[in-house]
């Protein structure tokens, strides 16, 4: 049976072990519990039943009293991202239905257009007197977390009760975690992974949450060590941020056992966990939460796992089954054009609870009653799945759909490449040219950039880059997504042609 975020809550109510850490501030369960309650009271008299409220915070202990209090009164916590600004946050908070936006001074100063009340957080206090808990059903909405946005505007996901405390508890006793445990939360709490890879783990377990303020790749390791975090979760490129500070003879001497994310860079999950003397868990997974499976011992290096049943590949043209991948002997794609096609839930939403007040977004992600994720992914012959890029990085070549995840994994072998992001910009005839954006740890030869392309056997003519530029960082969401329209938007200005030896 499904349990909810509240009877996850109650279940803790006199519970003496440590429950939240925050600097140097720690609070049991029982008065991490209690302060919910307080918060619970607090809302119940400002929002009317059920109301939506806004929050514009870092991850701070009132996000985590609030979010309690919300479960507990009934009201909907609406995660707000910070990166958002003027008419664009206001869109959000409008969207999300917001009776009022409970923000920290320091976020103030970007809700000028918010169009409801504006509170400081500070100012919101927890009220002494009793709450009745409300007695919440898993498919009750608990809040609403806003998409990346890297393809156009945000969409709100309803999350449920069900969506956040499932699991948290499946992934509890999958690691096998306990109220001897400590979470480390450094994501932001206004995205989904922090709060079901992380807070609702901590939650299920009983576990102490540990929450920074901002992730710091520089303060990682000493987080860990200060409040004995045995598990932590991520989202994207943060084990490559933290591989990049230097090493320590005894980077592994600290008590970290487990990392759980998604997205990060197959290259560094060996590295990190060798470094720290930890085992890294990859899986893949979005938001919406429709389609979720992830790597495991058998995995073979690139994949991403096997799909779990009633997951496929699907030809987005034609509704079918894409066949099989076919590889040359240096591992090539030869068939790209058929094996690539659409990751699809055929069952059904999976977690996906809908998009709030979006449903055009909402029927588009569900056609036939299907889940359709957005993404590209082929199949090889054993039933493994590799990602391929989003729907709408696919690039026209010469008539043939190519996707960018596998050539930007090619160029990261380079030694001088630290990142690559791949994307289309317009042929002067039809469809697109292939461009990539570098950031790059030791300055790159333009000419032996285009050998060492020309020298993969695994990336054909058509993969290879037609425009180079080198960058100092990626554009990137809050979480670590690559903003690829900002870089398209550019255009080739900046960029170099690699001439490519003739075999």
């Amino acid at each position: 049976m499904t349990p909810t975020v509240t009877e996850l809550l109650l279940a803790r109510a006199e519970d003496p072990s440590t429950g939240l850490l925050f600097e140097d501030r720690r609070w049991s369960w029982a008065e991490h519990v209690q302060a919910c309650t307080g918060y619970a009271a607090a809302l119940a008299g400002i929002l009317r039943p059920g109301g939506h409220f806004g929050l514009l915070a870092d991850n701070v202990p009132e996000f985590s009293f609030l979010l309690g209090g919300a479960a507990l009164s009934g009201h909907v916590l609406v995660g707000l991202n910070p990166t958002r600004r003027g008419a664009a946050l206001a869109r959000d908070v409008a969207l999300a239905d917001c009776e009022i936006v409970f923000a920290e001074d320091h976020y103030l100063p970007l809700l000028s257009e918010a169009g409801v009340p504006v509170l400081r957080l500070s100012d919101l206090m927890p009220l002494r007197e009793a709450v009745v808990p409300v007695a919440a059903k898993p498919e009750d909405l608990l809040m609403l977390i806003f998409t990346s946005g890297t393809s156009g505007d945000p969409k709100a996901v309803r999350c449920t009760h069900g969506k956040v405390a499932f699991p948290g508890a499946m992934l509890a006793t999958r690691f096998g975690l306990s109220t001897e445990d400590t979470v480390y939360v450094s994501m932001p709490m206004f995205h989904s992974n922090a709060i079901m890879a992380g807070w609702s783990v901590g939650l299920a377990a009983g576990a102490g949450i540990a929450v920074r303020r901002r992730f710091s790749a520089s303060g990682f390791l000493l987080d860990v060590r200060k409040f004995g975090a045995t598990y932590a979760n991520y989202v994207g490129k943060p084990l490559s941020y933290v591989l990049t500070t230097p090493e320590r003879d005894d980077d592994a001497d600290n008590p970290l056992k487990l990392v759980y994310g998604n997205e990060g860079a197959e290259a560094d999950l060996a590295r990190f966990g060798a470094r720290f003397g930890c085992h890294v868990a990859d899986a893949f997974g979005s938001t919406e939460g429709g389609v979720n499976f992830g790597r495991d011992a058998t995995t073979p290096p690139g994949s991403l796992g096997r799909l779990l049943d009633g997951v496929a590949v699907l030809d987005p043209e034609t509704g079918k089954p894409c066949p099989s991948a076919k590889f040359d002997a240096a591992g090539k794609l030869l068939n790209a054009a058929e094996a690539v096609g659409e990751l699809v839930n055929t069952g059904g939403p999976g977690f996906f609870a809908g998009y709030y007040g979006d449903p055009g977004a909402e029927a588009e992600r569900m056609r036939d009653g299907m889940f359709h994720t957005g993404d590209l992914a082929y199949l090889d012959t054993d039933g493994y799945c590799y990602f391929a890029g989003r729907l709408g990085d696919w690039l026209r070549i010469d008539g043939e759909n190519l996707g960018t995840a596998p050539i930007e994994r090619v160029l990261v072998r380079h030694s001088a490449v630290s990142e690559a992001a791949v994307y289309g910009v317009p042929d002067p005839r039809v469809g697109d040219q292939v461009m990539a954006a570098l950031v790059c740890r030791t300055p790159i030869d333009a000419g032996d950039f285009a050998a060492f392309v020309v020298a993969q056997g695994d990336l054909g003519p058509k993969q290879r880059p037609r425009f180079v530029r080198v960058v100092e960082e990626l554009p990137r969401t809050a979480t670590h997504k690559v903003l690829k329209r900002e870089l398209a938007a550019e255009g080739t200005a900046h960029s170099w042609e690699p001439e490519y030896p003739q075999p």
